[in-house]
């Protein structure tokens, strides 16, 4: 038996079913980033929407933390071929968020931008999925800022690159752009089930 099926055997055929190929479980919490964490200020914090929208759309983190808050359970996929499954995330659905700025018509992608200048692109199609939120708190604790705390967007259905850390803006799009990662050669979509991991897959 070699390492991998070592390491598969001791999952039940349940949660290897919720594994995309190439990927294996971990119970820890890789810490994943391009640079130092940037220095965020609570009482200076702001997010904002702005683009292809019918309102430019801002908060400040108390703003933000009164907004209606949902929580969800879902898996986390790391195009360095790490899982960690059954992560329970707590914040502001997207949909509320963006029902306040009400995008254009002609919106089909969306810019996240983040403290530090990260940046990464979406399809508007993937941000409205119903587990994406923008999430302040994992597994019942504040995110800490290794993790992208205060508040990071979170969309588990595509590789976690696409889930900025330090979220602090939606740049709605009519048109592709591509963020920090997919101009180093990261795919542009970033599906964990068909292996999307970089431009040429």
């Amino acid at each position: 038996m070699d390492a991998v099926e070592r390491h598969r055997s001791r999952y039940t055929p349940e949660e290897l079913k919720r594994l995309p190929p190439g990927q294996v479980i971990t119970q820890k919490w890789p810490v994943l980033s391009a640079g130092p964490n940037p220095l965020i200020d609570l009482a200076a914090w702001r997010f904002r929407i702005f683009g292809a929208v019918a309102a430019e759309w801002s908060v400040s983190w108390e703003e933000f933390r009164a907004l209606p808050r949902v929580s969800i359970k879902t898996d986390m996929h790391c195009v360095t071929r790490w899982s960690r499954l059954g992560m329970t995330w707590e914040g502001v659905s997207i949909h509320e968020v963006l029902g306040r700025a009400k995008p254009l018509p002609e919106t089909r992608f969306v810019l996240a931008h983040s403290y530090g200048g990260y940046t990464t692109n979406l399809p508007l199609a993937d941000l409205l999925d119903d587990e994406v939120l923008l999430a302040d708190t994992a597994d019942g604790a504040p995110l800490t800022p290794d993790h992208g705390g205060p508040m990071r967007l979170v969309a588990p259905k595509l590789y976690a690159w696409k889930s900025a850390k330090w979220c602090n803006a939606l740049e709605l799009m009519p048109s592709d752009r591509r963020g920090f990662w997919e101009n180093y050669g990261y795919h542009d979509h970033g599906d964990p089930w068909t292996e999307e991991r970089h431009s040429g897959d």
